[in-house]
């Protein structure tokens, strides 16, 4: 029985590993290939809408050394130079503030300030906890069907494809990648496959609520 089982082991966990970096790959070639003709990298190239979706990550690569993370830097320049070149009128502002000490849309928004963008058209989403979820409630709180999503180009593929598959018609800008390349870009595979695997369940967004008029928040 034990001579037996080897056997099998020795076939399936190869045809395993096969299959699971088919998956991975198709899932990746799925994404890069459907969502290309909507990402741009040139301000002057991108069409104007009316907000700019910014997507959350962490500001400090390491809190106790204040070291910032250069994939959040960069986003908020690619933010402001869409804002300044007039290319987005409003920027919604969605990540993590899943705890009191821990505010992803805040620190973005103070950045932006401390750039030139009116705090008037800098709006929080405190929700958006994962992409999927910043993507649901742009469309359903804040009532935008079209709109710019702005990351680094790895993060709008994903990103993209989600709102291709949620009814909303969006472009994105690529800001500056960081210096982690590999590392992202491992975790970024994985990511696609969850993703997929999010759209086939209809996976919600976690938080949702009252809908939100952009244009009518205070300052």
């Amino acid at each position: 029985m034990a001579t037996i089982l080897r056997k099998w082991l020795r076939v399936l966990i190869p045809v395993s590993v096969i299959l699971i970096v088919a998956v991975i790959w198709f899932a990746n070639r799925l994404v890069v290939n459907t969502t290309a003709a909507q990402i741009y990298s040139d301000v002057k190239a991108i069409p104007h809408n009316k907000a700019g979706l910014l997507l959350g990550t962490a500001k400090y690569m390491d809190r106790s050394r204040n070291k910032l993370n250069p994939y959040y830097t960069h986003r908020i320049d690619a933010a402001v130079a869409l804002y300044m070149a007039g290319k987005v009128d409003y920027i919604i502002v969605s990540g993590d503030n899943g705890t009191m000490y821990y505010n992803e849309p805040l620190l973005m928004k103070e950045d932006l300030i401390a750039r030139g963008v009116p705090a008037g058209r800098i709006i929080m989403d405190n929700a958006g906890f994962r992409t999927l979820d910043s993507i649901l409630r742009c469309r359903d709180i804040f009532g935008q069907y079209t709109f710019t999503i702005i990351s680094q180009r790895f993060h709008n593929e994903r990103a993209l494809y989600i709102a291709n598959h949620k009814n909303v018609e969006a472009v994105a800008f690529n800001a500056a990648d960081g210096d982690m390349f590999l590392e992202v870009t491992i975790r970024e595979k994985l990511a696609r496959v969850k993703m997929m695997m999010d759209l086939i369940f209809n996976k919600q967004a976690k938080f949702y609520g009252e809908k939100i008029d952009i244009e009518q928040i205070p300052s």
